[in-house]
C-alpha cells in the first residue's frame, strides 16, 4: 500500500548509502515527502528533482541540530556519522522514529541507557550491524530450521573495485581496533588484528578475516543461543568481479548445527548483491523503513521502544524478499 503524508529526513542523504536509501523509497512509495540533508545541499539538487518529492536541506553537525527548519518530521535516518548522538537524542525527545547504521557494538550504551530512562513514543532503531542487518535477518529465518546451533560465523568481503562513499570507508576501517565476539560461550573483546580468522571464498580460495564489533554477533546470539559467533571484515575478490562483471558484495553466513530432522550439519549461505555494498545496505534500511510504517490499510506507525532489524522486519521470508531486489542467495550443506 502507498504510504501517504509521510516525511523522511536522510541525513547523509546524496551520498553512495544515502542516494539508494532514497531510490528505494521512492520506487514503492511515490508520495513519500524526502529530505536530503548534508553540507553541500547543491551536491544534491539533481538528485532531488530526479526523485520528485524530494528536497535538499544544509545540515552540518558541527554546528548543531535544529529539527524545526525541516518541518513535521515522522522518520530520521542516519546515513553518516553523528559521534554526539545529536540526532537520535533529538529523534527521543521529540518522538520522532529513527535509524541509525553507523555505530559499533560498544558505541550503543548511551542510546540503550536513555532509552530506559525515557517513554520512547516512537520506534528507535539500533541497525549498525553490516549492511544494516542484512545478514541477521538471514540467519534469523535460517536458524529456524535447526534444534540447536552450536557456531556461526558470518563475514563480510569487500571487493576495492566496488565504489563506495566516506560512510562505508569509515566502516572498513573500523576492524583495526577490538572486536566483540563469542567463545566458548564467553563474550569477549580481542584485538582484531591478532584475532584473524581464515574465509573460503565461493571460488574455493582462501583469505583473511578480521573481527569486527557489529551489532550481528549479539543479535545473533539472541536468537540462536550459540556459543560461537563472530563477524569478521575481509577484503578480495567479489563473485561479480571473478565473473568479469561489476564489482558485487558478497556475505558469508555459516552454521554448525542439528537440523530438526536430528541431523548434525554445516550449513553456508552467500547472500550477494551484484550492486555493491551501498545498495546492499540501503535494501537493509529500506525493509526497516517498511517494518516501522507498516504499511497497512489503517497507515500505521509501529508502537514506540527500541528495536533491532530482526525485531522490527519480518524474517520467515527474508530470503525470498531480496530476491526481490537482485540480490542472490546460494546455500551449500555438508
Amino acid at each position: 500500500m502507498e504510504l501517504h503524508k509521510k516525511r523522511i529526513l536522510i541525513v547523509g542523504g546524496y551520498g553512495l548509502v544515502g542516494s539508494n536509501i532514497a531510490h528505494l523509497i521512492r520506487k514503492k512509495y511515490k508520495s513519500t515527502d524526502l529530505i536530503l540533508a548534508g553540507r553541500n545541499p547543491k551536491n544534491g539538487e539533481e538528485l532531488a528533482k530526479e526523485l520528485t518529492n524530494a528536497e535538499t536541506a544544509y545540515l552540518n553537525l558541527d554546528e548543531g541540530f535544529q529539527l524545526s527548519l525541516y518541518g513535521a518530521v515522522d522518520l530520521i535516518i542516519i546515513a553518516m556519522e553523528d559521534h554526539k548522538n545529536i540526532l537520535r537524542e533529538a529523534a527521543i525527545s521529540n518522538g520522532i522514529a529513527c535509524i541509525n547504521i553507523t555505530e559499533l557494538a560498544e558505541e550503543i550504551s548511551p542510546t540503550v541507557i536513555l532509552s530506559l530512562h525515557e517513554n520512547l513514543s516512537a520506534p528507535i532503531v539500533l541497525a549498525a550491524h553490516w549492511q544494516a542487518g542484512i545478514i541477521t535477518l538471514v540467519a534469523s529465518q535460517v536458524a529456524a530450521r535447526f534444534s540447536q546451533i552450536t557456531r556461526v560465523d558470518t563475514a563480510g568481503v569487500y571487493d576495492e573495485k566496488d565504489p563506495v562513499g566516506p560512510l562505508v570507508e569509515s566502516q572498513v576501517g573500523s576492524f583495526v581496533g577490538k572486536a566483540l565476539l563469542r567463545e566458548h560461550g564467553k563474550w569477549q573483546f580481542v584485538d582484531a588484528k591478532s584475532n584473524a580468522r581464515t574465509i573460503r571464498l565461493y571460488d574455493q580460495t582462501s583469505i583473511a578475516g578480521y573481527p569486527m564489533s557489529t551489532l550481528d554477533v549479539p543479535s545473533i546470539a539472541a536468537f540462536t543461543g550459540a556459543a560461537n559467533i563472530r563477524f569478521d571484515f575481509a577484503t578480495g575478490k567479489s563473485i561479480g568481479t571473478n565473473k568479469g562483471l561489476a564489482a558485487s558484495h558478497d556475505l558469508y553466513l555459516d552454521i554448525e548445527g542439528v537440523l530438526l530432522s536430528g541431523e548434525t550439519v554445516k550449513l553456508r549461505i552467500v547472500i550477494s548483491d551484484s550492486k555493491g555494498v551501498s545498495h546492499l545496505t540501503a535494501v537493509g534500511v529500506f525493509l526497516i523503513v517498511e517494518g516501522i510504517f507498516n504499511f497497512d490499510d489503517q497507515n500505521t506507525v509501529q508502537k514506540g521502544g527500541l528495536y533491532l532489524p530482526e525485531t522490527i522486519v519480518s524474517t520467515d521470508n527474508i530470503i525470498n524478499r531480496l530476491a526481490e531486489f537482485e540480490i542472490d542467495i546460494i546455500e551449500e550443506i555438508s
